[in-house]
């Protein structure tokens, strides 16, 4: 199976906070979440923890490498740069990430997230959806010392609610 690419300022292991979320699941295939990921103003639709999505500088409604965008989520308000954008082709997962920040540069409530997803298809009709999200600043590690850890359970609720989108979509 793949993984997530990251740049060296944002390892694993090396930042305040890291959140590993997975999912493998039957009957779906890339096709069917790559559409209700890859669009933003999707995301509050099925996830509860995400709100007034909008694009700068007239891009959208698909996220593109270096879009700039805006939304409110764990009760910050977070503007995000895309960092990563490879859709999925035959025999290649769909990859994005984005970096995305709270607060002023320098301050102690800033909060610097990379956030990445891996979708693959994988044998016998299943599909793989892998969130993971680093994380840097005083906010991170009080995120990282709250238990139980919100970053881990928002995320399941965010892949739970995209299968859940996926599935009812297909549905005829």
């Amino acid at each position: 199976m793949n993984a997530i690419l990251w740049p060296e300022a944002y390892t694993p292991g090396t930042t305040e906070n890291f959140a590993s979320n997975e999912v493998i699941v039957a009957g779906l295939t890339v096709a069917d979440i790559w559409p209700l990921l890859a669009t933003p103003s999707q995301w509050p639709t099925y996830y509860a923890n995400s709100a007034n999505v909008r694009f700068h500088d007239g891009k959208g409604p698909e996220l593109a490498d270096s879009d700039r965008f805006y939304f409110e989520t764990f009760g910050f308000p977070v503007e995000a740069q895309c960092t990563e954008y490879v859709a999925p082709a035959a025999g290649q997962p769909g990859r994005v990430a984005w970096h995305g920040w709270a607060g002023e540069q320098g301050a102690d409530n800033r909060l610097d997230v990379l956030h990445a997803w891996l979708v693959e298809d994988l044998d016998g009709g299943r599909v793989r959806i892998l969130t993971q999200e680093v994380q840097k600043g005083k906010p991170a590690q009080q995120l990282h010392d709250t238990k139980p850890n919100p970053m881990i359970n928002g995320h399941q609720d965010w892949l739970d609610g995209l299968v859940a989108a996926a599935r009812k979509a297909r549905q005829p």
